[in-house]
């Protein structure tokens, strides 16, 4: 009953992230926002709204250590599978499309764009992960870390605005709920006030989705015998992180290579910087690497030497192929590797 609960709850989840993102978008054309912006704030924080909505329930609404521990597997899950498993999916993607591509195998992106991400991504969670490594009773230390996040996050975002310049994008799909706007006929663009209803139906799916996600994830890991942040680091991002790697399908298929790339790599600052100042304000006892939690956080690790395999080649050559993103998937095979050796003990 427990896997059937936890299916539902993922294909609502899927489905407002769906909704919320295509809305956002749709915000950012009546914004009059550029690819930049849009790929890596607007549809970075549409994607990431699964993940971060499954913490912030298990945290804050929950309650209660094994919850706590739902959250603190999903918050470090997020940047894990984003730097290996959905860089892996885009490069193989553009592997496969490279006839349909004018570029080929080649990715022609922007590459300020991109490192101003990747930047912003290592100081915001090597913050956020040194922050584990403060000592019991560091409570208040870790709320400051929490409100230094923030605030990164908060000149992250406006740099993006303020840097890109208005341009929009004609191949962005219709809205979902087109249909309610009455007057689309006379507006091409649909009204703000249809937009919006998207947006708050699709935030009330992935609400509804993630308290239902939380409470199935803690009965299965009670029947299974194993710890509540390991399940939840594999099987809770790798369901969650689906709309980024669809998108990024999408948009290098299309040949928007900054748009999926920054897609990707924009959420990555979003994981770094806002649930894990859910985890360090509400569970900050719970955000602290010790013997149960050391292979949970070895992640963060392993995400990062991901993203310098793939990305510091582009920032020596300025070449960056769908190969070289594939590089990814070696990664998060080495780490899920060691999580199923580490469940089968458990179990055992």
């Amino acid at each position: 009953m427990d896997v059937v609960v936890l299916a539902v709850a993922l294909v609502v989840i899927l489905v407002g992230a769906e909704l919320f993102t295509n809305g956002i978008e749709w915000f950012g054309r009546h914004l009059d926002l550029a690819e930049g912006a849009v790929g890596s704030v607007l549809a970075a924080v549409g994607t990431a709204l699964p993940e971060t909505m499954i913490p912030l329930v298990a945290i804050v609404i929950a309650g209660g250590a094994a919850s706590t521990e739902v959250g603190v597997g999903a918050i470090l899950g997020a940047p894990f599978m984003l730097g290996t498993l959905a860089m892996f999916v885009t490069g193989v993607a553009i592997l496969a499309f490279r006839r349909r591509r004018r570029q080929g195998v080649e990715l022609v992106v922007d590459q300020a764009v991109l490192l101003h991400d990747l930047r912003w991504f290592v100081l915001s969670y090597g913050l956020a992960i040194g922050a584990a490594f403060l000592p019991p009773g560091s409570e208040i230390a870790k709320a400051g870390v929490a409100i230094v996040l923030l605030a990164l996050y908060a000149w992250y975002v406006r740099g993006h605005l303020v840097a890109e310049p208005g341009e929009h994008d004609e191949a962005l799909g219709p809205l979902r709920l087109g249909r309610l706007d009455r007057g689309r006929g006379l507006h091409p663009v649909p009204r703000l006030r249809v937009v919006g209803v998207q947006v708050i139906l699709a935030l009330a799916c992935i609400l509804l989705g993630a308290v239902f996600f939380v409470g199935a994830i803690e009965h299965l890991a009670a029947s299974l015998g194993v710890g509540s942040a390991l399940l939840a680091l594999v099987v809770a991002p790798f369901a969650t992180e689906l709309p980024e790697k669809l998108n990024s399908v999408i948009w290098v298929r299309q040949g928007k290579d900054t748009l999926a790339i920054g897609n990707i790599t924009g959420a990555m600052v979003f994981q770094s910087a806002i649930p894990t100042s859910v985890a360090l304000l509400f569970a900050p006892a719970a955000w602290s690497v010790g013997t149960g939690s050391a292979l949970s956080f070895l992640s963060a690790a392993i995400a990062v030497a991901s993203l310098a395999a793939i990305f510091v080649p582009l920032r020596i050559r300025g070449r960056l192929t769908g190969r070289g993103l594939a590089i990814g998937g070696i990664f998060y095979l080495a780490y899920l590797a060691l999580v199923i050796v580490t469940l089968a003990g458990a179990a055992a």
